[in-house]
């Protein structure tokens, strides 16, 4: 049994960010119903470039990745009957989701009060750029402005002198971080229910997500009244340790050592790379020899390391005790043998995406595909007790698809 398994959601949500939470949700088995409006649904099903990469056609992993294993239902809050249907929707939910700003959760009569005047014991949570307090708390906003830029992580990344900024690594970065942050904020408004019976609003926003992700950083910075700077790239890492850096094998790629006791593990690396002599070579016998010589040591492990691929390395690597990793790109992480032992990557319907982190039980995160565009409409009315001439009616008020 999943965690959530009986615990039912209500998302009023767009994009990436919110949506995930929905989808972590989802992952430990809450039913989660999408609310998309009627005509045009969430807009994020008309994502289909990022970047340099274009998706042609259905299933779109750019809807599915903050989508998985939810229902949809085509409502369009404004229409005659619209909303009082979605008050129907509330009524027997535990959790109402949304990305609404303020100005438009009024609008629609959504706001938390509105809510909790059909059920007074339904977790209200939002998700939002900037907060829900202070003067710009009705501001709207993407990973790219309030978790990325905002936040400290571009400047802290981006080199000094660099012309602009180093962009995100890939598409709903900060989205998907916060998104998670979110889902765990409901767990815990959960237990905090079932203990107390007290229900909470709960908050998220990209910018606080992306302020605790950098939250080591601006930690040490406020201490020493001193910005983080990033650091220009580099192969080595350490002036006094061959073993912590950046060394290319023939195929262009990367070996990232991070070994802090080089002395420890000196010996250990020499065999694995092939060259055991070296562990009893005496420039190398102490940690203040490998200290003073680390020049010469980087030197001969850079020719070493240069005359296999990485995969080479790897596999001749693997018994290798002290901390490593190859560096790789994202198809050779979703390929990766450890990556798939714990299931960190699942098939949902016909595409294979990234679980959510949190597994239980020592179990795979079970993927559902993501639902076509309100999809389970007549379903869930159905489940409500509407009769087909009450359907219909909605309809063709527009309320519904």
């Amino acid at each position: 049994m999943r965690p959530l398994e009986g615990i039912r959601v209500l998302e009023v949500a767009m994009y990436g960010f919110v949506p995930s939470a929905g989808a972590v949700l989802a992952d430990w088995g809450a039913d989660v119903l999408k609310v998309e409006h009627a005509v045009t649904g969430d807009p994020q099903r008309g994502l289909r470039q990022t970047g340099a990469f274009r998706v042609e056609g259905d299933p779109n992993p750019n809807v599915a990745h903050a989508n998985r294993g939810k229902r949809s239902i085509g409502l369009d809050m404004a229409a005659p009957g619209g909303r009082e249907l979605l008050y129907e929707l509330a009524r027997d939910v535990d959790v109402f989701l949304t990305s609404f700003l303020p100005e438009a959760r009024t609008r629609f009569g959504i706001d938390v009060d509105d809510i909790r005047a059909v059920n007074p014991q339904i977790v209200y949570a939002r998700g939002s750029a900037l907060g829900p307090r202070g003067p710009e708390a009705d501001r709207g906003g993407y990973d790219m402005t309030a978790f990325w830029a905002r936040a400290g992580t571009a400047a802290s990344i981006t080199p000094p002198g660099t012309e602009g900024m180093i962009s995100p690594p890939g598409p709903a970065y900060g989205d998907t971080i916060s998104g998670t942050n979110l889902a765990g904020g409901i767990a815990a408004a959960l237990l905090r229910r079932e203990r107390s019976g007290e229900a909470a609003v709960v908050d998220v926003s990209l910018l606080g997500s992306g302020l605790w992700a950098m939250g080591h950083a601006i930690g040490v910075s406020l201490h020493l009244d001193r910005a983080w700077e990033g650091v220009p790239p580099r192969t080595h890492g350490s002036p006094t340790n061959p073993l912590t850096g950046l060394y290319r094998t023939s195929d262009e790629r990367y070996l990232s050592l991070v070994m802090l006791q080089p002395r420890k593990f000196w010996p250990e690396v020499c065999r694995c790379l092939g060259r055991p002599e070296l562990a009893d070579d005496p420039r190398f016998a102490t940690a203040e020899d490998i200290a003073r010589h680390t020049g010469d040591a980087v030197k001969i492990l850079r020719e070493i390391v240069a005359g296999r691929t990485l995969a080479e390395w790897s596999q001749r690597l693997a018994t290798q005790k002290g901390p490593w990793a190859p560096v790789q790109d994202t198809l050779q992480a979703a390929a990766d043998p450890q990556v798939r032992a714990n299931g960190y990557i699942g098939r949902a319907g016909e595409l294979e995406l990234v679980a959510s982190p949190v597994q239980f039980d020592v179990e795979d995160i079970r993927l559902d595909p993501a639902p076509e565009f309100a999809a389970q409409t007549e379903e869930v009315l159905t489940e409500l007790g509407y009769g087909w001439e009450r359907i219909l009616a909605l309809k063709a008020s527009g309320a519904i698809t």
